[in-house]
């Protein structure tokens, strides 16, 4: 049988869960360089100046444009559309009919009939396929990321985020910037070129409206604004920032990114893997973490657990509202922050490269330790699992190992010591990128707040 959807490449592995189980893929990539200076002094800039980011290629764009965008958003995610128009921008949740994520990016209301979805393509692709089963006038096309277009990205994307952001992009502009409100696009001019930019922070810098921009032009244009960028924010210093770095800064913002999408199993949903290509990103991406269930429906969260409730508006009726309804009042998970042991961390460190090889544990890369597309490690809590460990690594900022996690709500306290398993049971036997390792526990501490 050929293999040409998601559904088909789910029955061949023989269920979802052995399907990402055994994928060779890694974390999510950057395509750009590791570093430009040192990925510790490009987390230092993020706070202390500023640091630019080139996402010009790793995000999927999907243009939607037509008189039927508006009720197709309306139709699909989460949030109210009261307020969203053109030249507006918001954190897009979608969900599929019981409730469970699908998927999450940032939306743009580029004029009032089009709008585009950026960022990973779960999301996207959830919306694509409903408007087009749904029969909404609306054109869809597509700029994929790098990663899986052949040819060129349409536009330059170029994020600058800091104390002195504001500042450097004024310089590049030449005179002082028109008010941007949070989430708000504006436009103006560097280097002799319109662009367009959102304001909107990856890091956050307390106390200011406007702590970073989010960039974006003509692709060609790119080469010249960002020269213009970099040689004003010389004198601020300004810093690119790499790969290793940008892997990083959700540590920090505490955006919880791919958790296991509510996409692999269930008769709702049979459509929809039946329409997603068997070498697209469901299909490729890769389980690791020493969360361990045959059942897929364990790894998947609802936007509750990722900490959406406040996003969830029943001002509309969309895909997934009944359920969402029905376990509002019910207990969910809760999105936090583990700050890891020290003396733990230290040893892992030093067991993965000098302990016996039948008794090292998982290689702790710094500053990322990420090497799943969808990290489950497990959190416990007196003997039981309380949930689960997401991204993990280091910055300077916070001066610590930490992870993202979702956990129970009577855990999330702050103070509330847990245990993170690190390490995969069967990542070695079922992936030959991981390496043969033992399980390891490391204690950690709960905050219900960013660490920095």
């Amino acid at each position: 049988m050929a293999i040409e959807s998601l559904e088909d490449k789910i029955a061949e592995a023989g269920g979802a869960v052995n399907m990402l189980r055994t994928s060779r893929a890694g974390a999510a990539p950057f395509p750009i360089p590791p570093q430009f200076t040192t990925w510790q002094d490009e987390q230092r800039s993020w706070h202390e100046t500023a640091v630019i980011f080139d996402q010009s290629q790793h995000m999927t764009d999907v243009y939607f444009e037509g008189p039927g965008v508006r009720q197709l958003l309306s139709d699909v995610a989460v949030n109210s559309f009261a307020t969203f128009g053109a030249r507006k921008a918001k954190q897009i949740i979608v969900c599929n009919p019981d409730g469970q994520y699908v998927g999450d990016a940032i939306l743009f209301g580029l004029s009032e009939e089009k709008v585009s979805i950026v960022g990973g393509p779960c999301a996207a692709n959830w919306v694509s396929f409903q408007a087009e089963r749904g029969g909404y006038d609306i054109a869809i096309s597509r700029d994929e990321s790098a990663l899986a277009n052949p040819g060129e990205r349409l536009l330059f994307r170029y994020q600058v985020q800091g104390p002195r952001a504001l500042e450097i992009v004024s310089a590049a502009h030449g005179a002082p910037l028109p008010r941007i409100k949070f989430f708000t696009i504006g436009a103006f001019d560097i280097a002799g070129i319109e662009v367009q930019a959102l304001n909107h922070t990856m890091v956050g810098v307390p106390g200011q409206e406007m702590t970073g921009l989010e960039i974006w032009g003509p692709r060609e244009s790119g080469p010249r604004v960002l020269e213009a960028l970099l040689s004003a924010g010389e004198q601020y210093g300004l810093r690119q920032g790499g790969a290793i770095a940008y892997s990083t800064t959700a540590l920090e913002s505490g955006w919880l990114g791919l958790p296991v999408p509510g996409i692999y199993a269930g008769d709702a949903m049979k459509a929809y893997r039946q329409w997603l290509p068997a070498k697209g990103f469901e299909a490729g991406a890769s389980l690791g973490g020493s969360f361990a269930s045959d059942d897929i429906n364990d790894y998947v969260p609802t936007p509750y657990d990722l900490g959406y409730a406040n996003v969830i508006k029943f001002d509309h009726d969309f895909i997934g509202a009944d359920a969402l309804r029905r376990i509002q009042a019910e207990p969910h998970r809760r999105k936090v922050w583990l700050r890891w042991n020290r003396e733990d961390v230290t040893r892992l460190l030093g067991d993965a490269l000098y302990s016996p090889e039948q008794d090292r544990p998982k290689h702790l890369q710094t500053p990322y330790a990420v090497y799943a597309t969808f990290q489950y490690d497990v959190v416990m809590h007196d003997g039981r699992v309380a949930g689960i460990s997401n991204r993990t690594g280091y910055t300077v900022n916070a001066g610590t190992w930490s992870s993202l996690a979702m956990i129970d709500e009577e855990q999330a306290v702050d103070g509330t010591e847990v245990t993170v398993v690190w390490g995969d049971p069967e990542g070695a036997r079922l992936r030959p990128t991981v390496e043969p390792h033992a399980l390891r526990e490391v204690r950690a501490v709960v905050s219900t707040r960013p660490l920095v």
